[in-house]
């Protein structure tokens, strides 16, 4: 099969060029830039992209995450274009052309998919994601073996405290009444796991929050700004306050490293490294730590976020809050364990550093089912039967 690979800047995106060509499929490669401002309506963008299908004649045209642009010229082309996204929140999947027969698109979280299959919208899949084994293989170790432990208990991910962030901006152009209601929202919402009390609960204070701080609903969106403020700006600081009550919490017992691009968070007990690469650095770091922390965005339903897939791909040890989809593919306590509450959280990192066999074999079979069911050459052989 000839894929059209439209390409930009994204995770993964070599990851699955590679499992393409290695399931047999010839690449085209079509570099697609993504600029904000042109993403529903840009006619140069298609008119290359036009020219590209009549002169290469794709059987289908992939991309990383969907993008409106390139489904409105597949429909126009009457060619088959696949996506798949690890974002969620993702707010062009709220675009009406997500309803184009042209599409197939697939999403990590088994709860998104649900509600547009409720709303009887067929051209959305679920398809989880997934890791390339072998190549996190040759980082995670060299001639002599597995790379050496170096680190007890580590957290990689965003704190979302970078300045400028979406929340800061709007709350101090709030009123008082209106702080108090976010806060007491974003208090309840982190007292309750796998249910979103924030996006429901936002009616009574959007035309506050609107006036701190405009956000457009796109030109063909459904999306509400109840849906764009909760899941882009209150649900992140929700997330962020999560990330850093439970870092500092853990901290306080046990060593922490911490990989974030937020250089000036510290608390006692707590290293924290700034930044790694994700490609080069990152399966080191997993690899090199006995316990790896998954603390799900919020935004994220029931979905397995990428970063486990990576902690297990490299041979980690991976130590999650709960996510309904996990059970689908992995079997707790025996790939994985997850922590019910931050009392649970603080046992079980207890537990596994003092019985390093259980964790060792459990980290062992959480590759191993990674490698033999969840790659990117599983997922290629998926999306391309739907």
């Amino acid at each position: 099969m000839k894929i059209l690979f439209a390409e930009w800047a994204s995770y993964g995106r070599n990851d699955l060029k590679e499992a393409f060509i290695a399931e047999g499929h010839s690449l085209v490669c079509f570099p697609f830039s993504i600029d904000l401002s042109r993403l529903h309506n840009d006619p140069e963008t298609e008119h290359t992209l036009s020219e590209v299908l009549h002169r290469e004649v794709p059987d289908i045209v992939f991309s990383v995450a969907y993008f409106v642009i390139i489904s409105k010229v597949c429909q126009r082309e009457d060619i088959k274009y696949v996506s798949w996204t690890y974002d969620n929140p993702h707010v062009m999947l709220y675009s009406r052309t997500v309803s184009n027969p042209c599409n197939v698109i697939c999403v990590f979280d088994k709860t998104m998919y649900l509600q547009f299959h409720k709303a009887g919208i067929s051209t959305v899949r679920y398809l989880p994601l997934a890791a390339n084994t072998e190549r996190l293989d040759a980082i995670t170790s060299d001639q002599s073996g597995p790379l050496p432990l170096l680190y007890d208990v580590s957290f990689l991910g965003s704190l979302y405290l970078e300045k400028n962030n979406y929340y800061d901006q709007m709350v101090e152009k709030l009123s008082g009444y209106v702080k108090g209601y976010l806060s007491a929202l974003i208090a309840s919402q982190l007292k309750i796991q796998g249910y979103d009390l924030v996006e429901e609960n936002l009616r009574p204070i959007i035309k506050d929050l609107y006036q701190a701080l405009p956000m457009a609903i796109q030109p063909d969106g459904m999306e509400s700004l109840d849906y764009l403020y909760a899941q882009y700006i209150v649900n992140r600081r929700v997330t962020s306050i999560e990330r850093i009550d439970l870092l500092e919490t853990v901290a306080e017992k046990f060593t922490v490293d911490l990989f974030t691009h937020y250089k000036d968070f510290c608390t006692p007990n707590l290293h924290n490294h700034g930044y790694v690469d994700y490609n080069a650095e990152m399966p080191r770091v997993f690899r090199q730590s006995r316990i790896n922390l998954n603390i799900t965005l919020r935004g994220i339903q029931s979905g397995i976020p990428l970063r486990a897939f990576d902690i297990m791909g490299s041979g980690g040890f991976l130590l999650s809050n709960f996510q309904p989809d996990f059970l689908d593919l992995y079997v707790p306590g025996e790939d994985f364990v997850y922590y019910e509450n931050k009392t649970d959280l603080l046992r079980k990192i207890d537990y596994y550093l003092r019985h390093e066999d259980e964790r060792t074999a459990i980290a062992r079979s959480g590759h191993q089912k990674t490698a033999s069911r969840n790659t990117y050459r599983h997922r290629v052989r998926e999306m391309l039967c739907f």
